[in-house]
């Protein structure tokens, strides 16, 4: 056992070899200004690696050591985002972006103002959480389905950008920072190569390297791979304040440490954020990172707060996508495939080609409108490209190299799955299978559709599981499910009994949900999770709204005449509503709704959730002020009309002081909440 001299000696040198550590992985990894050469970086890190192991008290968990990585997890662990990590909707062209940018002005009332955008390159990497609590991180997480991802803190505790304590001072409590992770073309191209020499596969891409690594269950693999991170952005924030536009709080986040881009720009009005694309795509090509477009974001925090969001994005931000990369390749056949609303979709199967970073063997051909006005053939040179670089599609065709046995493209007279009877509507351009519940392949999309995450969310139940179910004749329609027995599922491929006792269980959980999810869950042609939200809001019951007239559903926000006919089609369709009581029967069940429409006593008012309630989540917040008619907005304006505050609050509490917006703490929420019938 060391004297206590020894020790302390030892305890002021780790402190020592920590701090000069973490400014040199300052100055090289966020400035971008080495100081020293890396073998005295590694001289350094590997005496403070000796210290720690002869003193174990001398470990922390924000030691540099931990970039070289941890013991392998059994598996990673779930993270509930305390606010979603949402996507962002696209701009393919100068048009669509005038479009979004129009829109912004309009809902703001100022058609003429000139608003200042913060602008950024989009980087093609995975996006991930880091929660830092008194400036030391604590958790980082995945986004994924954007409500739940995985916790990956050990993994990116090894990437060297990523402080493990902020610098300096003035950080709020709690600090959630939002950034993306990437490798750099050299860095990429170095692990490929080392890869090679090991006589293994490379990765296809930067992004699929950097997505690989990240989800390495021994974190000592990921630290030997070259992974960068850049801040775009923040989440949850308590105790503390920060500035009030996006600009300063970038600037902000890089005082404490955290790296940003550097090719971002603070832009006004339309005109500046043309003239930053067209600088940054003349440079694409000589940037050391992959990128795919510009995010584009309103500036002002408050003009956001009035903004607000649709169902997976903000109406403040939007990313303007770059041409997609595009090549040369032949069509080699066209195969019709079926959806779960019958609609009958030509696929292109094509010569295999790399295009935007993946080989590309199939693209969508949308509908025979669209081979019509391309006009191709089968056997034609085509050129391909992925469009905003996830979806490969073909573009146009090169037809003076047409060869002679090219031949047309002849759209099924009958279902290509089960053969039954298929129709163009009037007008439109997509051919549908009338076949409906006898039909396979309608039945399988489906069943796939109403186990999904965001529908029923029936865990387990994937792909090929459906196709079995349907194959094998278990389940034709999706009630069947909770009719499925232990016997049953023993006999399809690769189920066990604990698998099977899994899948039960997870049928079991998913009876209890809620209407706008079952609504969802339903298929109704049109009607997304937003519509969804909207018709169970309004109508309160499934029964009231599957009673309502066309003329009350054209009411609703997000109806329009096409949405209220295929509502009212599948209302009155009585094989439908067999399936539904059929449903209710086998005991999915979920609480009624206090509707909206006319009657609901927090109409036309704005509520802000902060702080951390006991009794309830902030999200089962929301959804009780939204069942009561309110508006629940993310960040506090001078149009809030109330403020419930937890403990913790921060930021958003200050400010609805200083602009007198009425406040009231949990206990007062709850019983406002009991005085109109929703009980927590």
């Amino acid at each position: 056992m060391p004297t206590p001299a020894v020790a302390e000696k030892a305890e002021a040198r780790a402190a020592e070899l920590r701090e000069t550590l973490e400014r040199w992985n300052y100055q090289y990894h966020v400035l971008d200004q080495p100081s020293v050469p890396d073998a005295e970086y590694d001289r350094a890190l590997r005496e403070l690696q000796m210290l720690e192991a002869q003193h174990p008290s001398l470990l922390r968990p924000d030691s540099p050591t931990r970039r070289v990585g941890a013991e392998p997890l059994a598996a990673f662990a779930s993270v509930r985002h305390e606010q979603p990590m949402l996507s962002l909707d696209n701009a393919f062209s100068d048009e669509e972006f005038e479009q979004f940018y129009r829109r912004v002005l309009d809902r703001l009332g100022t058609p003429e103002a000139a608003l200042d955008f913060a602008c950024e390159p989009k980087l093609d990497g995975v996006a991930v959480s880091l929660l830092y609590r008194a400036g030391a991180l604590v958790r980082a997480a995945t986004r994924g389905d954007g409500t739940t991802g995985e916790d990956i803190t050990d993994n990116v505790a090894t990437i060297r950008s990523v402080p493990l304590r902020l610098r300096g001072s003035g950080y709020p409590a709690e600090l959630e920072v939002r950034g993306e992770v990437y490798m750099l073309h050299e860095g990429f191209a170095q692990l490929n190569r080392e890869a090679a020499a090991r006589g293994e596969k490379g990765f296809v891409n930067p992004r699929n390297a950097a997505a690989g690594s990240l989800r390495q269950l021994d974190s000592r693999v990921t630290a030997q791979r070259p992974l960068q991170l850049c801040c775009y952005g923040v989440g949850q924030v308590s105790g503390g304040t920060l500035p009030d536009n996006h600009w300063k709080l970038m600037q902000r986040l890089h005082d404490w440490g955290l790296r940003i881009n550097s090719e971002s720009a603070l832009v006004t009005g339309i005109d500046g954020c043309f003239d930053y694309y067209r600088r940054l795509e003349a440079r694409r090509a000589d940037l050391p990172y992959a990128i795919d477009g510009i995010v584009y974001k309103v500036n002002d925090l408050a003009l956001r707060g009035r903004l607000g969001y649709v169902a997976r994005a903000p109406r403040w931000a939007i990313a303007r996508k770059f041409p997609a990369e595009e090549e040369l390749t032949r069509l080699l056949a066209v195969e019709f495939q079926v959806g779960r609303t019958g609609a009958i979709t030509p696929v292109a199967r094509l010569e295999p080609v790399f295009v935007g970073g993946v080989t590309v063997s199939n693209a969508t051909l949308h509908n025979l409108d669209e081979v019509e006005r391309l006009g191709v053939l089968v056997g034609d040179t085509v050129i391909v490209r992925r469009a905003g670089d996830v979806i490969p599609q073909l573009v146009s065709v090169v037809a003076e190299r047409r060869p002679e046995d090219a031949t047309p493209i002849v759209p099924p007279t009958a279902c290509p799955v089960c053969g039954s009877a298929v129709e163009r509507e009037e007008g439109g351009a997509v051919l549908r299978c009338l076949g409906g519940l006898v039909c396979p392949a309608q039945r399988m999309a489906a069943l796939r559709h109403f186990a999904s995450r965001r529908a029923m969310d029936i865990d387990g139940l994937g792909d090929k599981l459906v196709e079995q179910l349907v194959k094998r004749g278990l389940v034709e329609t999706v009630d069947d499910l909770y009719g499925l027995r232990r016997d049953d599922l023993r006999t399809l491929d690769r189920m066990g009994e604990k698998s099977a006792d899994n899948l039960l269980a997870a049928l079991e959980k998913s009876k209890l949900t809620t209407l706008p999810r079952f609504l969802y869950a339903l298929g109704i042609r049109e009607v997304g999770e937003a519509t969804a939200r909207s018709l169970a809001n309004a109508f309160g019951s499934y029964e009231a709204l599957a009673e309502a007239s066309e003329e009350r559903l054209l009411a609703v926000d997000d109806v329009g005449p096409v949405v209220a006919d295929h509502l009212r089609q599948f209302f009155d369709d009585c094989a439908t509503q067999a399936v539904v009581r059929a449903l209710r029967k086998a005991g999915v069940h979920w609480s009624e709704i206090e509707a909206t429409a006319d009657r609901a006593p927090l109409a036309g008012q704005t509520w802000v959730v902060t702080g951390k309630l006991e009794r309830m989540t902030r999200e089962e917040a929301g959804a009780a002020l939204q069942a009561l008619g309110a508006r629940v907005a993310g960040s506090v304006s001078a149009k809030t009309h109330t403020l419930v505050a937890g403990p913790g609050a921060g930021s958003k509490l200050a400010k609805a002081e200083a602009l007198e917006v009425p406040i009231i703490d949990e206990a007062a929420f709850l019983a406002m909440l009991d005085e109109h019938g929703e009980h927590a």
